[in-house]
Order: structure tokens, then C-alpha cells, then sequence
């Protein structure tokens, strides 16, 4: 009699789901790079990030299956773990989970695959989602700019220091704890800071995926780039003076290296009658993807036919990433400070030079609380 109670009350326990966390997975040397983030939640379910673009939710058995291919579990043993904590067979459990790895594979090795459209994958918003922490951390790490630029254009007088290099590391330790795949490295300019490598090198040892954002003009020391690249770098933001030839000329050093790059196109009144010329060039240098922004609302027709240009030109444009204060972006991120950005607060949080978090750059007026003193769990507040 005991036996039978045993068998139905093991038939109808709940499966319990495997441990909360976040996992990490970067490609082996022998593999095209990429990187994969796995959050885990409580109930079982988790989000999959990969290479710190597209975000799948998955059911707890998709989760499941995430996790044990990111953990490199021998398919025998993950169909023998599925069969019996989901009671499939384990014919099933060994067919799903080749499925699985073989539809990630394909999102990974092919640019721009729609995961809904092709492979059956659901693709949230993650801007409309609640989330346990965000899926990237923006951290102005100076408000310096270059000396050719006039010192009003950055809000210095919100911050009275910056972070040493040891508090930037806390700061990234603990948004690798919180579970955030990805950190970006901006400012002012960030490549003022003589620690820039080091940061992106202790970026590189959590397993976070590391951008910077930079007017790029230090990038043309060829010396200076590789040792980015060396510690780390995954992605950067070119924001292009498109009067100025050595901004060309950094770019152009830039291309040809394994780093995958936006530049970003500030329209001003002075540069809009060169925009569709500005445009053809990039694609010449066959940029891969642009961000485009206006600091002058009267440009608001001119800067959606240059987002058309760009679509006819294959420039994909992005809207989600900040910009560094520049003599071109001096006040346009300040002056809506009762809005928040889409994803800002949820998707992102933004980081000033002396720790404090606001939801998005720009909104001074809605300090979340200080990164290196404050509680997480009062900082990310859903």
C-alpha cells in the first residue's frame, strides 16, 4: 500500500525547477565568436541572451535544455535528466534537445535571423517585460571631453568626483551578481581614462559583454586599439565627426578589425545638406549598423528621410544606445527629463562618473540611488 501512495504522490509532485542564476558561455577558439547569457528564474523559466542582442524567453523546459548545452552535458545525460523530471520519453527529451541546439546554433552563425519567423523561438520586448535585472548597464565613466571641446557640453556639476578603478569593479561585480550581461563604457570621453583596458579586461573575466562609446579619435593608434581589443572589447559606438578628417581616418583603422561596429551620426544644421553623401561613405567602409539622432527638433523630417537613405543602403539603425556629451549632443538628452526612453529603468540603467544609477542618460532629476552604495534590490525597483 505504501508503495502505491509513494508512485502517486511521485507522479503528481510539481517538477521542481532548476536553481535561479545567471549562466555564461563563450565561444572556444576554434569557434566563430559569440556569447550566450542565460537568466534563470525562480519559476523555471529563463531569458537567453545572445551575443547581448537578442533576448528568447523559454519555458522552463527550453531553460532546461539552454542549460545543459551552455554546460557542454552530453545529450545521452540530458535526455535521461528531461525524460525523468518531465516524464517524456527519452527518445523525445534527445530529439527536443538536438532541436534546440541546432535552432540556437542557427540564430548564432546567421545575421539578423528573425527567431520567431525562422525558428519558432519566442522573442520578447524586453522593454515591455518584467525583468529581474536589466540587460545592460550603461557606465559613463568621465564627464571629461577632449580639449577641443567646450567643458559646458558635459553636466560636470552633477557629479563632484569619479569612481576609482576598484570602485568601477565593484560597481561591474555587482551587476554581474544581479544577473546583467552587459556593460558599456561611456562618457564624456572614456578613453580619457588611462584604466579603459583594465576596466574592459575585468568586463572580460565576470564573462560580461563589454562596448565602448567613444568619438574614436585615440582608436587611429593602432597600438592603443589592439590592446582594446586584447582585454576584451566586443562592440563599440563610433560617433563620427563628419567634418573632420581624422575621424574618418580613425574609422577607416577601425573596420577592418574583428569588432563589431555602430557609428553614430549626429544631424545638425551644419552637416544635413552632406547627410546622403555622409551615408554613402559609411557603406563604402562597409559599416554594419548606425545610429542616427538630431539635437535641432526642426530636423525631425530631414533625420527620417536619412533613416530611409540608410535602409536603402543596408545601414540597419539602432535607437537603444546612448550617446557621449558632445559639442553635437549638448542639451538634447537633458530636455525631457519627465520622460523616460523606452527600456530605460527596465531594459538599461545609467551609471554617472560618481556611481549614482538613473534610469536612462539624461533624467538627473530621477537619481535611482548610488550603484557602489546603495542596495540592488533598492536601486531595481519593477
Amino acid at each position: 500500500m505504501a508503495s502505491i501512495i509513494n508512485f502517486l504522490r511521485e507522479q503528481f509532485t510539481r517538477t521542481q525547477p532548476l536553481p535561479a542564476g545567471t549562466h555564461h558561455y563563450q565561444s572556444q577558439p576554434d569557434e566563430p565568436a559569440f556569447r550566450l547569457h542565460l537568466r534563470m528564474t525562480p519559476d523555471g523559466s529563463g531569458i537567453l541572451i545572445v551575443n547581448a542582442s537578442t533576448v528568447l524567453h523559454l519555458n522552463p523546459t527550453a531553460a532546461e535544455y539552454a542549460y545543459h548545452m551552455m554546460k557542454g552535458t552530453p545529450p545521452e545525460e540530458v535526455a535521461q535528466s528531461v525524460s525523468k523530471r518531465y516524464r517524456v520519453s527519452k527518445d523525445t527529451a534527445r530529439r527536443d534537445f538536438s532541436d534546440f541546439r541546432d535552432r540556437v546554433q542557427t540564430m548564432i552563425h546567421t545575421p539578423d535571423l528573425d527567431p520567431v519567423m525562422y525558428l519558432d523561438f519566442e522573442r520578447i520586448t524586453p522593454h515591455s517585460q518584467a525583468l529581474t535585472a536589466p540587460l545592460r548597464l550603461d557606465c559613463a565613466l568621465t564627464y571629461r571631453l577632449p580639449a577641443a571641446t567646450q567643458a559646458e557640453y558635459a553636466p560636470t556639476r552633477r557629479v563632484d568626483r569619479e569612481l576609482t578603478t576598484e570602485e568601477w569593479q565593484i560597481i561591474m561585480d555587482k551587476a554581474w551578481a544581479a544577473g546583467i550581461p552587459h556593460v558599456t563604457f561611456t562618457g564624456g570621453e572614456p578613453t580619457l581614462r588611462e584604466d579603459l583596458p583594465a576596466l574592459i579586461a575585468h568586463a572580460e573575466k565576470n564573462g560580461q559583454v563589454c562596448g565602448l562609446l567613444s568619438d574614436g579619435l585615440k582608436l587611429a593608434d593602432k597600438k592603443y586599439l589592439q590592446l582594446l581589443l586584447q582585454t576584451g572589447l566586443d562592440h563599440l559606438l563610433f560617433i563620427l565627426q563628419p567634418e573632420n578628417e581624422a575621424s574618418w581616418q580613425a574609422l577607416e583603422t577601425v573596420m577592418p578589425e574583428d569588432l563589431f561596429t555602430t557609428v553614430h551620426l549626429t544631424v545638425t544644421p551644419q552637416n544635413v545638406n552632406k547627410g546622403r553623401s555622409i551615408l554613402e561613405r559609411l557603406a563604402k567602409l562597409e559599416v554594419k549598423s548606425l545610429s542616427l539622432s538630431t539635437s535641432d527638433a526642426s530636423l525631425k523630417d530631414d533625420l527620417a528621410g536619412l533613416r530611409q537613405r540608410a535602409a536603402e543602403l543596408s545601414l540597419p539603425v539602432k535607437f537603444d544606445l546612448p550617446v557621449p556629451y558632445s559639442a553635437e549632443n549638448p542639451v538634447a538628452h537633458e530636455t525631457a527629463e519627465d520622460s523616460v526612453i523606452d527600456g530605460g529603468g527596465k531594459a538599461w540603467l545609467y551609471v554617472e562618473p560618481d556611481g549614482d544609477v538613473l534610469p536612462t542618460q539624461g533624467m538627473a532629476d530621477k537619481i535611482l540611488g548610488n550603484f557602489l552604495k546603495d542596495p540592488w534590490e533598492m536601486i531595481y525597483k519593477q
